[in-house]
């Protein structure tokens, strides 16, 4: 009798069969005289939605049907996978096996992927569990000896279950009871919540309403430059017997808030008194950071190299499942089994590179020993902190290598010892009582910094700023003299937005910002989701247009705007709430440990869900008691009222949505619109069918037939030329420039009437054109350089507008270069050409005119003798996990196109097939894909 494994994903399944002693290939599956090796592509089977419950009950949205609360959830196999669900239900009914392996991936998700599908096909078989750490071969092997029996993992499949089962109550029902509330039948329009994601989007909102509201405050800052014998240092002016004020978080020692005390202070500080100087010296060290888990590397890494945290676990994924690299990276532990030395010793000897040395170094020093910030079992469940396996590193990417090297120099600095400082902290005392403080950091012994290239004295770092030392020719007691007091004026500044970084600590602590590291471990448990779940709970918000994402700060939209105030209103806390959502994650983790019922918890979320859809079902708005505006409505004369969607007139015959086009209307603008009847251009409209940005004109227009008044875009495409009033008349008498609604348009004579001859839109790239750039693109073809222009992804550029042949057109001015701290300009590092001393010539490529084709063991290339040697072509011989055939890329060079080739395989470590194009511009290939 055989035992059936099934693998989350097929590259997994070869990896098994690879290692449980090369067990051949059978159509779809591996199999020999003691394994059938087969496997999922991810989720096979999921929930039934409500109308495959009851199609004609549930198949339209209905406030009356709600809530709707299963009382047995059903599954059925997923559609795009369905041939793959089919396939392992064959070989789970056959009638040579003896049980089946659950080799899926070792945490939550892994155990309902399996659970699903085994319930599914009604399979009776005995459950085995293979816990891989590690996809190495003694890893596999190591698991497979120590197989654990299915009915122990019932706690983690329960809480998978309940996971599932509670987002499917909340979130359908939450969805649909607040889109019908807040949308009505408008399509397109959804008002998507969840159990993790809601709460995520309020922490988010909540740091920008406190931007928005924020007040900044001035304050004043003294700087003095003090000479002694030795040379010259800085201090800065601290308040006397400083205690910070209370519910003031901007209160520090350095800040004066009256500009008149710091004045006088400055004055005091005029003429170059002496100052006396006292200073204390102490030793201070900082030990080395603890390991990774996976929100810590998806932290750093949003921070060092802007990546998502969703690019971070598909890296670190690949890391461990292809490349074998690195231990399982979907952790939330910091630390190592206790028993774990000798695979520590092991793993360091096995360290290439750069790196050997270092790790060289702690096995001759013999730092790999008993440690508990390093070896804890009161910190590992089942998985353990993230650190390379034993396997070389081999045919990375650039971004792979460098995730890689931020563990591996993690986990050999955590075994350093700690860096030792020598901290000066300097007082230099002006009569009367003023005094300067300077603080002096200079690192003395390494330590583990050593790891990440840190020399004993480094002045440029900003943790090493050595202070000229006082000797006796300062006099007894040491004193200074005080050159240039400088008084700067500053504001205090709002708290910065969200990165996903940060929004990744923040969910990790159940939205409390937590510094201290031991701190930070015990909240984990109480945190918002998983870690292997965070990522895609961010981009699940960014798709669903909850959050905007230029460049690395996370923006609520208008959207996430009316969800949170309407779900304040109808007062569901239970979705705002990240600290309750924090403890019902509590609560699983216990029940994985069963610690805690199933039956108990579901029961909570199930009340959890009526409680949300009677509330939203009974929500009535009280418009006499919304906020009375300062602005009067045309209709009736009275002030408008800021209900929950808009501001209305008493009368009902005006009303202005808060969110027009997705784009929030500020109070100011809805004054402005109500006053003039017109307000814009207005950038930030969002279109509903592209989501494309756009600016627009809104104006105020009066239904002739129910008498109400509306807001409507005025695009000027309707307008009449002649009813226009020109800003601007061309001397020559050749036309008139007149604004358009979002346009300046050019009018000329055409008989009696007006003919448009240009057009150059009012606001470009969130900026308001001027009228005088306008005059200049119809006189000299060319603005003067303007200034403030937004990307779409967000960045600041500048540039002139050109007119070319009835069309606008952008001119760049030169980069300006990148300079150093000094204001120095950097010179830019020209990448190395490849060595191709030693490529072999396989070839002239019809696609580059004859250019020679060659290949290395790295890559192919196309070079041009005749210019130079130039490389006009390249691609690596290693592309997506296969080995590209020299005869293909002949092909792909004289015809422009491969054949189809099979083997790929994904970031998701799924196989496919692809022909390979070339590129328009001829410097690289793309992938092309067959049809489903």
């Amino acid at each position: 009798m055989k035992s059936l494994v099934i693998a989350e994903k097929p590259s997994v399944a070869a990896d098994l069969a690879r290692a449980l002693g090369k067990i051949h290939k059978k159509g779809d599956h591996y199999e020999n005289d003691e394994y059938v090796i087969s496997s999922a592509v991810g989720h096979l089977v999921e929930l039934e939605m409500p109308e495959d419950i009851d199609k004609k009950k549930y198949g339209f949205w209905r406030l009356e049907t709600l809530p709707i609360i299963p009382a047995k959830f059903g599954l059925k196999p997923i559609e795009d996978s369905k041939d793959r669900f089919t396939a392992l239900k064959k070989l789970l009914a056959r009638k040579d096996l003896k049980e089946v392996v659950n080799a899926c991936d070792a945490g939550r998700e892994g155990e309902l992927i399996f659970a699903y599908l085994y319930q599914l096909t009604k399979c009776k078989l005995p459950v085995k569990r293979a816990w891989m750490q590690t996809m190495t071969t003694e890893g596999i092997r190591e698991a497979f000896r120590t197989l654990r029996d299915g009915e122990k993992m019932r706690g983690l499949e329960e809480a998978a279950r309940c996971r599932s089962e509670s987002d499917w109550l909340i979130g359908i029902n939450g969805t649909r009871a607040l889109t019908k509330r807040m949308f009505g039948s408008r399509a397109g329009n959804v008002a998507s919540v969840g159990r993790v994601q809601t709460p995520t989007l309020a922490i988010v909102y909540a740091r920008e309403l406190e931007i928005r509201n924020f007040k900044p405050r001035a304050y004043w800052r003294i700087t003095a430059t003090f000479e002694v014998a030795q040379g010259r240092y800085e201090g800065v002016y601290q308040r006397p017997n400083f205690r910070r004020a209370e519910n003031d978080d901007h209160d520090r020692v350095d800040r004066i808030w009256d500009q008149a005390t710091a004045e006088a202070i400055v004055a005091a500080c005029q003429g170059q008194p002496v100052a006396r100087v006292a200073e204390e010296k102490k030793a201070s060290t900082q030990a080395a950071p603890r390991l990774y888990d996976l929100t810590t590397l998806q932290r750093e890494a949003n921070n060092r190299f802007g990546l998502s945290a969703r690019r971070t676990l598909q890296i670190a994924q690949a890391l461990y499942e292809r490349h074998k690299m690195i231990t399982y990276p979907r952790t939330d532990s910091r630390a190592l089994p206790e028993d774990y030395i000798p695979t520590v010793r092991e793993t360091l000897r096995n360290l290439h590179g750069g790196l050997a040395p270092h790790a060289q170094k702690v096995l001759d020093e013999g730092w790999v020993r008993p440690n508990r910030r390093i070896f804890n079992n009161e910190q590992i469940s089942d998985h353990f902190a993230i650190i390379p396996t034993t396997h070389e590193a081999k045919h990375l990417d650039d971004m792979e290598a460098k995730i890689f090297d931020m563990i591996a120099r993690r986990f050999v600095a955590a075994f350093f010892p700690a860096a030792e400082f020598d901290v000066t902290t300097r007082l230099s005392t002006v009569a009367p009582g003023h005094d300067f403080k300077t603080e002096g950091k200079v690192l003395t012994v390494p330590g583990w910094l050593a790891v990440y290239g840190r020399s004993t004295v480094d002045d440029d770092s900003p943790d090493s700023k050595a202070l000229p030392a006082l000797s006796s020719a300062d006099g007894t007691p040491p004193q200074a003299r005080t050159l240039d007091p400088v008084l700067q004026a500053e504001t205090t500044k709002p708290p910065p937005r969200y990165t996903e970084a940060t929004l990744l600590s923040a969910m990790e602590s159940a939205g409390k910002l937590v510094d201290d590291e031991d701190l930070a471990e015990a909240m984990k448990e109480r945190g918002l989701g998983t870690p292997a779940t965070r990522a895609d709970t961010i981009d699940g918000l960014i798709n669903q247009k909850y959050i905007d994402r230029p460049q690395r700060e996370l923006i609520p939209t208008a959207k996430a705007e009316q969800l949170i105030q309407f779900l304040a209103a109808v007062k569901a806390e239970e979705l705002t709430k990240p600290d309750l959502t924090g403890e019902w994650e509590f609560k699983l983790r216990q029940m994985e440990h069963n610690k805690f019922s199933r039956e108990k918890f579901m029961a909570e979320i199930v009340a959890t869900t009526k409680g949300i859809v009677e509330r939203v079902k009974g929500f009535e708005e009280d418009d006499s008691i919304a906020r009375e505006t300062d602005i009067l409505s045309p209709t009736d004369g009275k002030p408008l009222r800021e209900t929950l969607r808009g501001y209305k007139s008493h009368d009902g015959a005006l009303m202005i949505y808060k969110v027009i086009g997705g784009r929030r209307m500020e109070e100011a603008e809805v004054r402005e619109l109500v006053a003039k009847g017109v307000i814009g251009p207005l950038d930030g409209f969002i279109s509903a069918k592209t989501r494309a940005r756009f600016a627009a004109t809104l104006k105020l227009t009066k239904d002739a037939e129910t008498g109400k008044w509306q807001t409507q875009y005025d695009f000027g495409e309707k307008q009449d030329l002649g009813e226009l009033a020109p800003f601007w008349t061309d001397p020559a008498g050749r036309g008139e420039l007149c604004e358009s609604g979002n346009s300046y348009v050019l009018r000329e004579r055409d008989g009696e009437g007006w003919k448009q001859t240009f057009r150059v839109g009012r606001l470009m790239c969130q900026k308001a054109i001027p009228r005088e750039a306008a005059i200049q693109l119809v006189t000299v073809g060319k603005t003067d350089l303007i200034q403030g222009f937004i990307s779409k992804k967000g960045r600041p550029f500048d540039a002139f507008l050109k007119r070319e042949e009835g069309r606008i057109a952008w001119e760049f001015p030169p980069r300006k270069p990148k300079v150093d701290k000094d204001g120095n300009p950097i010179a830019r590092r020209s990448k190395a050409p490849p060595d191709l001393s030693k490529a072999t010539v396989i070839g002239q490529s019809k696609s580059h005119s004859g250019g020679e084709i060659l290949e290395t063991p790295e890559a192919y290339y196309v070079r041009r003798p005749e210019q130079d040697n130039r490389i006009v072509f390249t691609l690596k011989r290693q592309l997506c996990g296969h080995d590209l055939p020299r005869e293909e890329i002949l092909r792909l060079l004289e015809e422009g196109r491969t054949g189809l080739i099979q083997g790929f395989m994904s970031k998701r470590g799924q196989p496919f097939g692809a022909y390979l194009v070339l590129a328009k511009n001829g410097g690289k290939a793309e992938f092309e894909f067959p049809p489903r």
